[in-house]
């Protein structure tokens, strides 16, 4: 397909991830991103081998490994404390690490910089009011006034996405499981060399993000989805981990500003039907939003542009490309979504236990399949 005039919506890690991929490509593109800050909260992610493999596609290896820490191993640990395992993970890009933990604002400095280098025009505080296919194109009128017209309109805008809300009304919307996150920032042990995972009715993981630092994240059942105000949420968080393994209870007592505990409901969400209409196509969260269990969401987002870049550049007309991105993506993205539920609802009681070793295995398997 000739170079086309594409506007991403959403400046976060699915948009910018395919405005790279989109202008490797050849394609003109534009960013919208609401936050006229374009900030990201401060704590880290988890990426394995397939987001690594995904970067060196991107051209962006060196400057993402550099900004996080590599690692090539997960530890499994009881309630009670009890290391059962030390699972290696394996790699997919030769002499490059297995995992890596990276802080968000690392990450999305990362991909920012390389949005802005690659000539993609970024603009900040800035929503799409209304978007209408006019069959050879997309006309979108601003937030602050302008218009402009577009080829096809990407929408990257995650779970809450008002781009899926204006082509598919009718689509699932986001369903809170029953269960929430609590994350938080430490001073990372040298001997930390893995992501620690403590299994138990809270489950809960360390994983280092940086030479000095790694970050705590706690899942809990929150069965009436409470809202918790800012202040005393350091004291919150401390007591849904009384009752941990020691040496997380004992790491508990560093919990002590509130302003640095990110707290998420976990919501669900798998759009069954097609990810595109006419010229606008959907991508990340907003068709797939997952729980964190298996650590893939961000993964899946940034696979989903480099696929819809490609497929792009293999079609002469959107609708073949689009139905052929829809056929690549969407069985990997819906195993993820589904399986990361199921681990969240035998956390809760609401299904059947899941052995998370045994999960873990699975999806490292299904990842290392080519995209």
């Amino acid at each position: 397909m000739e170079a086309q005039r594409i506007l991403v919506i959403g400046g976060g890690i699915g948009g910018l991830t395919a405005a790279i991929a989109l202008r490797a490509k050849g394609h003109q593109v534009d960013v919208i991103e609401r936050d006229p800050d374009w900030s990201v909260y401060g704590v880290g992610i988890i990426q394995q081998s397939n987001v690594v493999r995904a970067m060196a596609q991107l051209g962006l290896l060196d400057d993402y490994l550099s900004a996080g820490v590599g690692f090539d191993a997960i530890e499994i640990f009881l309630p009670n404390g009890t290391k059962i395992a030390r699972v290696p993970s394996p790699r997919l890009v030769e002499g490059k690490p297995a995992n890596v933990g990276i802080g968000r604002p690392a990450l999305h400095k990362v991909l920012g910089d390389r949005t802005l280098s690659s000539g993609a025009i970024v603009r900040l505080g800035v929503t799409a009011e209304r978007i209408i296919d006019e069959g050879d194109g997309v006309a979108v009128d601003f937030s602050d006034g302008s218009s402009d017209r577009y080829d096809l309109v990407v929408g990257a805008d995650g779970v809450y996405s008002q781009t899926r809300d204006a082509i598919f009304p009718d689509a699932p919307k986001p369903q809170f499981t029953g269960q929430a996150v609590w994350r938080y920032n430490f001073a990372r042990p040298t001997e930390l060399d893995a992501l620690q995972v403590y299994n138990g009715p809270i489950g809960v993981g360390l994983v280092p993000i940086s030479d000095a630092l790694m970050y705590m994240y706690a899942t809990t059942p929150e069965p009436e989805n409470p809202r918790y105000p800012l202040d005393g949420l350091a004291a919150v968080m401390r007591a849904k981990l009384s009752g941990t393994a020691p040496a997380i209870q004992a790491l508990a007592q560093e919990i002590t500003q509130d302003s640095a505990v990110v707290y998420r409901p976990l919501e669900g969400l798998l759009v069954e039907g097609p990810w595109h209409k006419g010229r606008i196509v959907l991508l990340g969260d907003s068709v797939h939003a997952t729980t964190p269990h298996l650590g893939q969401g961000a993964g899946m987002a940034i696979e989903d542009s480099l696929v819809l870049a490609d497929e792009l550049s293999k079609h002469d007309d959107l609708e073949s490309a689009f139905a052929a991105y829809h056929a690549r993506r969407f069985e990997r993205c819906a195993y993820i979504v589904r399986a990361s539920l199921a681990i969240c609802h035998g956390q809760i009681g609401k299904g059947p236990p899941v052995d998370n070793a045994a999960a873990t295995h699975d999806m490292f398997e299904m990842i290392a399949e080519p995209i």
